[in-house]
């Protein structure tokens, strides 16, 4: 399993409006093969910064849905961007 974690960094004033135009890219990830979660959230502290989730089964179905996804032309309003891939091993409940 793959975890992609981290944050963004857009115009704070932009924010809001960045993560309501990114519904549909959550929409169709959800629906993609693989993809085991995904979320693109507003932080509840910082005014400019988005948070960003995805769990994925494996690294072809996470490739497919990056090659055969929406056009990322939010790609200019972000500023800053932390993001990172994670391999998971074993998983249990808490």
């Amino acid at each position: 399993m793959l975890i992609i974690a981290g944050y963004l960094i857009v115009n704070a004033e932009d924010r809001y409006r960045y993560v309501a135009d990114s519904s549909s890219v959550v929409e169709q990830a959800r629906k993609a093969p693989g993809c085991l979660d995904f979320a693109l959230t507003a932080d509840i502290l910082d005014p400019a910064r988005v948070n960003i989730y995805e769990r994925w089964a494996t690294d072809d179905e996470l490739e497919a849905f990056r090659e055969t996804g929406p056009d990322d032309t939010a790609a200019d309003r972000i500023v800053e961007a932390a993001v990172r891939k994670y391999r998971i091993s074993s998983t249990e409940s808490p």
